[in-house]
């Protein structure tokens, strides 16, 4: 018997005929140029298929987590009720990019404009870690599954600022020593403006960048402080970043006299004054925060013998009240200051490395911080001026909370790990108290109510 293969078919030739045509240049070019075209309206096509896609998918997010997105304002805990003075945080979203796994949350910066709307820097802490480069994150309470807008970046990103008034543009600071300048408006996934070795650039890695107001010729500008000691300005021209040198951190006292000016002191925070950006704090790791005045740099306005020998982690002005600013470093202390005092107003020991420090925006009194035992801590000086309302265990073993930052409009913290997750949490009722009169009565909040707490405070310690 005949295995299949063996079987053969015949068929009718197929017709046969002669063609010829004329390929000039012209004609050539002509169809190159109606594939580009084609091509382009498929891509159009894909990027309208893609919106939609995420449209749907933010939807779908929506109706699954829809109690919490529609319903976190009223979200409470009945319990504080029994607790006298005392709060708890209470776990809303958890946003996590899986790409970026080996990472680290090296920075936060909500929105002022758009208060749905946080960056997330990621990147590697330590000298001793290998540059694998970082990403810039985009996230919003709506989608908190996947990040709205992402960026790559040759190196970890140390730190970033979204600018206040534009919202788009977002100053970021490098492992390597660059700055570079992002727009959510551009198409490209590449910075709109970057520093180079030509142009300037740190030494070290840059540990913060701060947005300051525009100069008078209406150029966007922003200030850094690095880990090679350098506080310095940077403009945004129509075609470069300029860089120009503000003022170097002074050397140690230990460091030999011939040897200071190449052993730097770190930088390793930096804010601007909320009223006047002109002055500006900046912390170091030698435990000495410095004010500075941004157009003389010569010397410091002050200096602040802070923490002890051990590096200042965080420095922040208050937000409300211009003359009091908060620190936090790795001898375990919290402190709060009086600009016009060289010695702390509070101080606070939490029991372990205290990694990050933020000031409520609605509240001249509310601060918290976190602290390597994987613990939030949150205060209110007007509540009790002794110790914590809060202290909570936030994240897991195996990792460890480094970033902190409040929502700029609702009781709201976010806190980044060393895994790169950000987790959000809203502070109970207890932690979020109105101030009340001399007859029990909840005064209206505002400017003139908290700065009147702090003042008050700030009689019993002067």
């Amino acid at each position: 018997m005949l295995s299949p293969e063996d079987f053969d078919v015949a068929c009718k030739p197929k017709p046969l005929g002669n063609f010829s045509a004329n390929a000039s240049r012209s004609e050539i070019y002509d169809f190159y140029q109606e594939e580009l075209k084609r091509r382009e309206t498929n891509k159009n096509d894909i990027s309208h298929l893609a919106h939609a896609v995420k449209m749907m998918e933010r939807a779908v997010v929506q109706n699954i987590y829809g109690d919490i997105t529609d319903d976190f304002l009223y979200f409470e805990d009945p319990a504080d009720e029994f607790r006298g003075e005392k709060g708890t945080l209470l776990p809303l979203w958890k946003f996590q990019y899986d790409k970026a796994k080996g990472l680290s949350v090296t920075a936060l910066c909500w929105s002022t404009e758009y208060n749905d709307l946080f960056a997330v820097g990621l990147g590697s802490y330590g000298y001793t870690h290998e540059d694998r480069g970082g990403m810039l994150l985009f996230y919003t309470r709506k989608m908190h599954t996947y990040p709205e807008f992402i960026f790559n970046t040759d190196s970890g990103v140390m730190c970033i600022d979204i600018h206040k008034q534009l919202s788009d543009l977002v100053a970021v600071g490098l492992n390597n020593g660059c700055v570079a300048v992002y727009s959510l408006l551009e198409k490209s996934k590449q910075p709109i403006y970057k520093s180079t070795a030509s142009s300037g650039k740190h030494k070290g890695p840059v540990m913060q960048v701060k947005w300051q107001e525009d100069h008078l010729d209406s150029n966007h500008n922003f200030i850094s402080v690095s880990a090679d000691g350098q506080v310095g300005s940077w403009t945004l021209r129509e075609h470069e970043l300029v860089f120009t040198d503000i003022i170097k951190l002074p050397a140690m006292d230990k460091v030999p006299d011939d040897l200071k000016d190449v052993i730097a002191t770190a930088g390793t925070s930096l804010d601007s004054h909320k009223q006047y950006d002109w002055f500006f704090l900046v912390a170091s790791q030698s435990g000495m925060i410095y004010k500075g005045f941004k157009y003389i740099s010569s010397t410091f306005l002050e200096a602040y013998d802070a923490h002890f020998l051990m590096s200042v982690q965080c420095v922040r002005w208050n937000p409300i009240y211009s003359n009091v600013f908060i620190s936090c470093g790795l001898d375990w202390m919290v402190k709060i200051w009086d600009e016009r005092i060289k010695s702390p107003v509070f101080t606070f020991d939490l029991g372990a490395d205290v990694t990050d420090v933020a000031w409520a925006p609605y509240s001249s009194t509310v601060f918290a911080a976190i602290t390597t035992d994987r613990k939030v801590h949150v205060f209110d000086l007007s509540v009790n001026k002794y110790e914590a309302l809060c202290q909570q265990i936030v994240v897991s073993r195996k990792k460890r909370p480094v970033k902190i930052e409040f929502n700029p409009v609702h009781p709201i913290i976010i806190v980044g790990d060393d895994r790169g997750h950000v987790i959000s949490l809203k502070l109970s009722p207890n932690l979020r108290k109105k101030p009340k009169d001399k007859k029990g009565q909840e005064l209206q909040s505002g400017p003139e109510v908290e700065i009147a707490k702090m003042e008050q405070l700030l009689s019993l310690v002067r």
